[in-house]
């Protein structure tokens, strides 16, 4: 079984590796949840299935799946693909899972971060949430992994990215919520920042994609390419209230400085059409007190930047869009000798994330 450490990454030298350093797999967990998920869930498995195949080109893939799950997920992923009994409320790994850090003798051990279904009963998305909250202990102890509990900081791995070398990535609109730590300050939460992912320098944006349910978790905004290069979601529609979101990240990402002293590189990538939910999506999903209702015309917070990176290969979601294909070739760009896979991932978006949420990198070390 994995310890649980007393103290923190940043006293015993640990750190936060950027996404794009080397892994040693990926973690995804299997939905289910008909209040979530439309019909039962059917079609959010086959695009689940489907990122957890083109993820496994790259790199070993381990699904989280409840017992009564285990033999249709076993049935639907591809045999190269592990499939584990993991029980959890919903499917979020990359925002209930253990945040992983590393030394430089190459040992891995997890942060186990407090989880509160984005925003507990004040906004959060759905109750109860006992069942994620275990999911760190439960995937470090399978790796055996020790652990660090940061007790008392509610924090999801959507809502921060790193450079791998002392710069961390977030919106206001998140971090700052009364519904996640409403009794620490700024400076409170930045310090927890740097105890448990070993950062100096914090560049805040304001607030998140429009309309995401998440509070404006930065991973469907801005991510680092590699130290110094960062994307970010945009529009040329002026009108569209993205615009500003992104025009005022961009201006706050142009003027900033990272941990090393460097002048951030930004490359906008054009988000695709605005995706609504339809009436026949609506219908499909079960209404229950406590859970965000998906209803028909609601705007989705579709994104490019809400991609995996893997070992060798980028995993990025498309939506049926003219935008696709120049999303794509711009990340093709952005990252050489990477492969960049589409997957049509509208599916994963009408439950409130992409394929980024969906994942969470285990470091090589």
């Amino acid at each position: 079984m994995s310890k649980c450490i007393e103290s923190t990454p940043r006293q015993d030298g640990f750190r936060m590796p950027g996404e794009f350093e080397p892994h040693a797999g990926c973690w995804m967990l299997w939905p289910e949840r008909p209040d979530n998920w439309r019909n039962g869930a059917k079609p959010a498995q086959r695009a689940f299935a489907a990122v957890a195949s083109a993820i496994a080109q790259f790199e070993p893939v381990t699904v989280g799946v409840s017992a009564g799950q285990f033999l249709n997920a076993r049935h639907l992923l591809p045999a190269s693909v592990r499939v584990v009994e993991l029980s959890a409320n919903d499917s979020w790994m990359r925002d209930c899972g253990p945040t992983f850090v590393v030394n430089g003798q190459g040992i891995v051990r997890g942060v186990d971060w407090d989880f509160n279904a984005w925003g507990g009963l004040e906004g959060g998305l759905y109750f109860p949430w006992d069942l994620d909250d275990l999911v760190p202990q439960k995937v470090c102890d399978i790796e055996r992994l020790d652990r660090y509990k940061a007790a008392g900081f509610v924090l999801e791995g959507g809502s921060i990215h790193v450079d791998g070398e002392g710069t961390l990535l977030t919106t206001e609109e998140c971090l700052l919520n009364t519904n996640r730590n409403p009794q620490l300050t700024r400076e409170e939460i930045e310090e927890n920042l740097r105890e448990y992912l070993n950062i100096e320098k914090i560049i805040w944006l304001s607030r998140g994609v429009y309309n995401d349910e998440t509070n404006g978790h930065v991973d469907n905004i801005a991510c680092f390419i590699r130290p110094g290069v960062v994307a970010l979601t945009w529009t040329d529609d002026q009108n569209d209230p993205q615009y500003e979101i992104s025009a005022d990240a961009y201006q706050r990402l142009s003027n900033a400085v990272d941990a090393q002293g460097r002048k951030l590189e930004v490359h906008k990538i054009h988000q695709p059409n605005p995706i609504l939910i339809t009436e026949e999506e609506s219908l499909g999903v079960d209404t229950v007190d406590g859970t965000l209702p998906r209803n028909a015309g609601d705007r989705l917070a579709g994104s490019y930047i809400n991609f995996y990176i893997a070992n060798g290969g980028i995993v990025m979601p498309v939506f049926d869009d003219p935008h696709d294909q120049l999303a794509m070739d711009a990340l093709g760009k952005l990252f050489p000798g990477r492969k960049v896979v589409g997957v049509n991932a509208r599916e994963i978006l009408l439950g409130g994330g992409n394929i980024h949420c969906i994942t969470q990198q285990q470091p090589r070390g």
